[in-house]
């Protein structure tokens, strides 16, 4: 029987423009730059990807270039009885760069807490340093 699921809500500005930021995100090869480790798929939707050496696994749901992603998602300690959560990443030009409103939704309540961490552990910080190198 799934475990009781929340949601978790999460804005950032990363210092680079909306189509960077979304191909970073959907690219394997910039993600890979960014994380430093492997990620694999094509950025196509209904395709399955892998992210952080296959730590993660996911499908693209909705693809909107420099705008929108949707996916399916779940790590290596994901309950065996809980379906994939379902990720939303937002993204809008704003002064700075890009406002980036991520919607982690389906998450098993007692593994909240760690992506909430997560996220901006292994993300938000690493992709604005990515970018600050790149600018």
């Amino acid at each position: 029987m799934p475990e009781n699921t929340t949601s978790l809500e999460q804005r950032e500005v990363i210092p680079a423009s909306p189509e960077d930021v979304y191909q970073a995100l959907v690219d394997p090869l910039k993600h890979a730059a960014f994380t430093g480790a492997e990620a694999t798929g094509e950025p196509v939707e209904g395709e399955i990807f892998t992210a952080w050496d296959g730590y993660i696994e996911g499908r693209h749901l909705t693809l909107e270039p420099g705008r929108r992603i949707v996916q399916e998602w779940k790590t290596a300690e994901w309950p065996a009885d809980q379906p994939p959560s379902l990720l939303e990443f937002h993204l809008e030009a704003c002064e700075g760069g890009t406002r980036m409103t991520l919607t982690h939704s389906g998450v098993p309540a007692s593994q909240a807490q760690s992506y909430e961490k997560g996220w901006i552990e292994y993300y938000w910080e690493p992709l604005r340093r990515y970018f600050e190198r790149e600018g």
